[in-house]
Parts: structure tokens; sequence; C-alpha cells
């Protein structure tokens, strides 16, 4: 049987490597990429794919977010989650989507979320719309679970020289990767974080506050001091820190930048 497939991802390179992993794969085709939830159900709606492998985490619209309106709209495709959250947090409630995935994706662990849907979509219900209509009650649950105080983080270890500095999460005005290296500001102090990944690092932040505008930039909305237009109708994002640093929005992320503050 061969699948087709829309992969949603606000990291290019993530988006790449799964894309890498389906086609060394086989038997699935990847016919649309969003980087963001709206052009997620853009794309989803004119594409009509058999699965969407739909990123948890996302600045703007999550994934469940996206998920919600496409059972609202009966979409009828087979979603499979992708989430850099821990496994106990997904594991501790039975999602009624096809299957989730783990960051960094394994090619084992691919093979067994399409077969699945494989399954699925070969059995005798219409393509994944069964599941997509169970999804409203199912989803409320799992954005509870995996957004809950005890999920996320109130303080987080920042290397500052040979010593480690806990801050409160709240307090973060931006964090950067460079170098493979997370760089996290606050307003009294900057240093460098154990998470690996900006995607890792989110997972653990409130995300009604902490905004990925750019795939190598998280930064807290509370802690915006200046929206300056620039080039391409694009912005740069001046932060309330010391040295009022200055955060590009990447083109993806300024449409929603624009909806979310109506400008």
């Amino acid at each position: 049987m061969s699948l087709t497939a829309v992969v949603v991802d606000d990291e290019q390179l993530a988006r790449e490597e799964l894309c890498f992993l389906l086609g060394q794969r086989g038997g699935i085709e990847v016919v649309g990429q969003a980087g963001n939830g709206v052009e997620a159900l853009a794309t989803i709606e004119r594409l009509k794919p058999d699965i969407v492998f739909l990123d948890v985490q996302m600045p703007g619209l999550t994934g469940f977010e996206v998920a919600r309106r496409m059972v609202e709209r009966q979409v009828p495709t087979s979603l499979i989650f992708v989430t850099a959250f821990d496994r106990h947090a997904i594991e501790a409630f039975e999602v009624n989507a096809v299957d989730y995935l783990l960051k960094p994706v394994e090619a084992s662990r691919l093979d067994q979320a399409v077969q699945r849907a494989e399954r699925r979509i070969s059995s005798d219900r219409p393509p994944g719309l069964s599941h997509v209509e169970g999804l409203n009650d199912q989803l409320q649950k799992i954005v509870q679970l995996v957004t809950q105080k005890e999920g996320r983080r109130e303080q987080l270890a920042l290397k500052v020289g040979e010593r480690f500095q806990l801050v409160q999460a709240d307090d973060i005005i931006y964090a950067s990767l460079a170098e493979d290296t997370i760089q996290i500001v606050t307003s009294q102090v900057a240093g460098t974080s154990n998470y690996r990944t900006l995607d890792e690092l989110q997972a653990r932040l409130d995300p009604a506050v902490f905004w990925r505008v750019h795939r190598s930039h998280l930064v807290n909305i509370n802690k915006i001091k200046e929206i300056v237009p620039w080039f391409s109708r694009n912005y740069i994002l001046r932060m309330k820190d010391a040295k009022a640093t200055e955060i590009p929005v990447s083109r993806a992320q300024t449409k929603r930048l624009r909806e979310y503050l109506r400008l």
C-alpha cells in the first residue's frame, strides 16, 4: 500500500530528518510540509493526506490545537503525534490517535507507527475518520496531562562559569541555539542550559508564554520590549534584557505574530 503524508514541525531540520526516514522506509510519499499550525491546516485540507505527522509543541497553534480543529472540520486523516515530551507523560494516557513518536525519531519506531496507520486505513472503517471523531475528548485530557504544572519546570539550572545557578522559568527572557549550545538570558544572569535542543527546553516551559519565533530562538512573549519592522514585511523583536537583544522572526512565524498581536 502506498500512502501519502504531510509532515508538520516548526523546525526545518526535524522535518527534513523525518522526510528522510520516510523516504528510506518506502511505501509512503510526503506530499507536503508545514512549519506551523496555520500552514498545517491549510496544507492538510488542500492535500487530504492519508497520514499527518504532527509536532506537539509549536508556537501559536500547538499540535493539539491543530488536531482539535481537524476534528471540528471533520478532516478524515490519521494522526501520528511527534513529541519531545517524556515517554511516561504520553503513555500515562491512551491517546486515540494512530500513534506517537518521540524525538529524536528512530527508524524502527517510525516503521511501527506507519504499519499501524496502514492497518487502520486498510480496515473497513473510513480512513482515519473514526479516530478523528473520537479525538476531541481525548485531546482535552492529554492537553491537561502534558501541560500540567508537574510536567513543567518552575526552575531551570543554568551553567554560569563553573557553577550552576537556579533561575525561575518565568524570568527567562529568551533562549537561543548557537553552535549546538543553548544560551539562556534572564534579567539577572546569562548562562548555558543542559537541554540538548530547543524542542526539549520548550517542552518544559509554558507554551502560552514561550514562543518559538525562529528555529534558533525561543522568546518569552511577556519580555518583548519592541517589535521593529524589517525587510520584506518581517520583524525583529527587541527584548527586555540589558543589551536589548534583537531576535529575528522567521518568515513562517511573521504571519502568526501579526495575527497574535493584531499588527
